[in-house]
């Protein structure tokens, strides 16, 4: 089990970890779009937000760091724009920390199958951290 930061960007998130990815020598990022989720027939994709970043990573001396754009109409805080990501082969353990930590707490997406994995959810805990979690068989 790993917990892994997750930083968001407003708009920005490619330059940012390209120029992340320069000063640490790390490997070329792999960037996901939203634009490149499957299309869904009960919602539309906002022009916007097609070549936004939806999903990258990059390994930092030995730590896994993930980046996303925030979604157009989400909040975005500078200097709050981070969640906690529980990447899990355990899916009640998943289950059990998501649970304990919605107690209190806002939940903002439910744990659910989702194309990229069968478990994942998000929530924010009643100290105000997001708290993702995504199980990886």
């Amino acid at each position: 089990m790993s917990v892994n930061v997750y930083l968001t960007f407003n708009g920005n998130c490619q330059e940012a970890v390209e120029f992340y990815a320069k000063v640490f020598h790390t490997e070329p990022p792999q960037f996901n779009r939203f634009g490149d989720t499957p299309p869904d027939p009960n919602y539309t994709m906002p022009e916007e937000a097609k070549n936004l970043i939806m999903h990258t990573h990059l390994v930092i001396d030995g730590s896994s760091v993930m980046f996303s754009d925030a979604f157009p109409g989400m909040p975005y805080v500078e200097g709050t724009n981070f969640s906690l990501a529980i990447v899990n082969k355990d899916l009640e353990g998943i289950r059990s920390y998501f649970e304990q930590l919605k107690e209190g707490g806002t939940v903002r997406m439910e744990l659910q199958e989702t194309f990229w994995s069968k478990c994942y959810g998000s929530v924010v805990d009643r100290f105000g951290i997001e708290w993702q979690f995504n199980y990886e068989e």
